[in-house]
């Protein structure tokens, strides 16, 4: 096996058992940044494949030990993501055309030119970049969970990949989201991702901590440093060393206290509560809040520097309103858990309360959603969960069929001079309607017309501000009184 080496980012394997077409075709790719690997029986293709799979294959079907077509089900068979060119004579097209069967990219006739194999060898590893990405993304949307995560929607797909991306650098990462979106979960997720997996993950609360002891808790104190201290004690800052270091709820820590965390985030290095030695640590700091930091920083409540020196990498955990069907995969999780745990039958749940899932606003999120599902496992027993099994308000969500003396509503038609009305109007009407049906009950009107409560809200908000714009330019259309 011979072949030609350059400083080159696309690898080629030539598959030609004519020595002097083999050296014509490395001569034609000479110019591009290629490089080319020959080999001039099928058994050396396969050996070459195997030690390092290139970015393309130009294959002549006529080999000496074997037929082509071999090598190229096995590239197809085994999924090797490489593009494949056939080279065939011009009376075997019909053979060319059972190689693009079975996964060619395209093949050549002999002869031909330069300038036709370097556009067809360019397009073939241009497209086979392309498909590889597309394969990547499509793999990562059809992810159901990660780390400690459950849910296949978009915005979570988006959260697994920063986490990822985010996991193998020691850059400080800023998680935001509601109270109980899994800021610790997410937190939790890129430790042990990363390569300090085998290394401390140590969570501190500064909401749960009084003011008072926060700074000892952080960076322990030697004994006498004040009443109470009768031994020395090691803070989060000692225990995490060579690992991660969580700041939960960070916008609760004290202003004086964030000036000491600002030096320690910026030079590794600490004192002690009462005590006068710099000690120097190696940490990863992950922080989180459930408020808006930029509120806070404006306000006054914390500091600009230490946003700045924190918010490297920003995560943003969706509520669960906006996380789409992840809410019945994560309630029947929990449905799964609590069921083992209490020994109950329960195996999934009715339309109705699927419905009632769907629909509520979750203000609370995954947590709320965890302290429904195991009321509803600890108080019941069945094979369904059942509407009446659900506690206020997610028992009156849930559609119902319309009063028996209720007058049927028929969706608005075209006006009676065949006029088209449009399709956004009679959206708004239809949802007004439902609306109106319910009392003003918007997740249980979202449950009957079978879309998200979020989506009605989002769509009324829009429809409030057209309406006041449209009511602005009438006021200004107004002439002034004389």
């Amino acid at each position: 096996m011979t072949g030609t080496t350059q400083q080159t980012a696309t690898t080629v394997l030539l598959v030609e058992d004519t020595l002097s077409l083999a050296r014509t075709y490395e001569e034609y790719l000479r110019s591009d940044q290629i490089q080319v690997i020959h080999a001039d029986t099928g058994r050396k293709a396969l050996d070459a494949i195997e030690l390092h799979c290139p970015d393309a294959i130009l294959l002549d079907l006529m080999l000496p030990d074997m037929d082509g077509l071999d090598i190229l089900r096995l590239v197809d068979d085994q999924t090797l993501g490489t593009a494949v060119v056939v080279i065939t004579a011009y009376g075997s097209v019909n053979t060319a055309v059972e190689a693009m069967r079975l996964g060619a990219f395209d093949f050549l006739i002999k002869p031909f030119s330069a300038e036709r194999l370097r556009a067809t060898l360019q397009a073939a590893v241009e497209h086979h970049r392309h498909a590889s990405m597309a394969a990547s993304y499509r793999r990562g949307f059809e992810r159901s969970g990660f780390c400690g995560f459950t849910g296949s929607s978009l915005p979570m797909q988006a959260v697994y990949r920063v986490i990822e991306s985010a996991a193998g650098s020691k850059a400080t990462v800023f998680i935001t989201g509601e109270s109980g979106t899994g800021k610790e979960v997410c937190a939790q997720a890129i430790h042990d991702s990363s390569p300090r997996a085998d290394r401390p993950f140590i969570a501190l609360n500064c909401a749960a901590i009084p003011r008072d002891l926060m700074e000892s808790e952080i960076f322990g104190h030697v004994k006498g440093a004040f009443t109470g201290a009768i031994q020395e004690r090691e803070g989060a800052a000692r225990l995490a060393n060579g690992g991660t270091l969580f700041l939960d709820e960070i916008c609760e820590m004290d202003m004086s206290l964030q000036t000491k965390l600002l030096r320690f985030v910026q030079t590794g290095s600490f004192q002690k509560v009462g005590g006068s030695r710099l000690e120097n640590v190696d940490i990863r700091f992950i922080c989180a809040t459930n408020r808006d930091p930029l509120i806070e920083m404006e306000a006054g409540r914390f500091r600009e520097d230490l946003y700045y020196r924190l918010h490297v990498i920003p995560i943003q955990l969706p509520p669960l309103r906006e996380r789409g069907d992840d809410v019945i995969e994560i309630a029947r999780g929990f449905l799964a858990d609590y069921s083992r745990e209490e020994k109950r039958r329960f195996r999934d749940f009715s339309p109705e309360v699927e419905a009632a899932l769907r629909t509520y606003s979750w203000p609370g999120n995954v947590r709320q959603l965890q302290n429904v599902m195991r009321n509803v496992v600890v108080l019941n027993d069945g094979e369904l969960v059942a509407t009446d099994m659900l506690a206020p308000p997610l028992n009156t969500l849930a559609p119902a069929a319309p009063p028996a003396d209720a007058a049927p509503w028929v969706p608005p038609r075209e006006t009676d001079d065949g006029e088209i009305r449009p399709l956004a109007d009679v959206e708004r009407e239809v949802i007004e309607r439902a609306i109106s049906l319910c009392d003003g009950n918007v997740p249980k009107a979202a449950a009957l017309l079978e879309i998200s409560a979020s989506t009605i809200y989002r769509k009324r908000a829009a429809w409030d501000e057209a309406d006041r714009k449209t009511s602005t330019l009438r006021m200004s259309a107004i002439p002034p009184s004389a």
